[in-house]
């Protein structure tokens, strides 16, 4: 495990808690994964106080749990949470499209182009910033600010599954595929398709990660455990 060391300066909260989620959603940080205030701090080269707080936050947005004995967990994916989870952004998604087609909002195309161009690369955290950009010009291109915020809310979860789905790379060009039709039904002013385009989007996606989490986890469960 590697940690990107944050950039000198007197308050290091906001940084320090950037680079874990960051290490969180990309996988950097695994599910499961315990982590401890002093390896943390060591390995970002700051001192333990920003790193508690930080914690402190990403505990409370769920990404981190207490760990038996000390220290934490990294909050394993569950099927069941994402299929849920997957059922808000299904509706979110499929609100802000229908809203946007009806005003033929013109996402642009750079943001398709960016897509296509981090899909093809290694960089799982430029996918999530790719990703995460293009549903976020939909949200705005609704007009409906309430979208927006009621997004961010959810935002920290979806990309760190968003970066479980963009480990699996036969799927990545499909996903970009799928926002290329998403885009032009709303340019067209397509209000029906635009809308199913992208509650189906979601839909599959979250299925396909809940099927692919649940497979795994039973066939770790059936796997014995050797002592090393």
């Amino acid at each position: 495990m590697s940690l990107a060391k944050v950039p000198a300066r007197t308050d290091y909260v906001d940084e320090v808690y950037r680079s874990l989620l960051d290490a969180i959603c990309d996988g950097t940080l695994a599910p499961g994964a315990r982590i401890t205030q002093e390896d943390l701090a060591e390995q970002l080269n700051v001192s333990r106080s920003p790193v508690l707080q930080a914690l402190r936050l990403l505990k409370k947005d769920g990404l981190l749990e207490d760990a038996p004995g000390r220290g934490l967990l990294v909050t394993r994916l569950e099927p069941q949470r994402i299929g849920q989870l997957y059922q808000v952004r299904g509706a979110l998604d499929a609100l802000a499209a229908r809203l946007a087609a009806e005003r033929c909002a013109d996402i642009p195309a750079e943001l398709i182009t960016a897509g296509r161009q981090a899909a093809a690369g290694h960089d799982v955290r430029a996918m999530i910033e790719a990703d995460t950009a293009f549903h976020r010009a939909i949200y705005v291109a609704s007009g409906n600010p309430y979208i927006v915020d009621s997004a961010l809310l959810h935002w920290i979860h979806l990309r760190r599954v968003m970066g479980a789905v963009l480990l699996q790379g036969d799927s990545r060009a499909g996903i970009w595929d799928e926002h290329e039709a998403i885009r032009t039904a709303i340019r067209g002013g397509d209000v029906a398709a635009a809308a199913e385009l992208s509650e189906r989007h979601a839909s599959v996606a979250g299925a396909a990660l809940a099927n692919s989490l649940a497979r795994a986890l039973k066939s770790n469960a059936a796997t014995p455990l050797h002592a090393a």
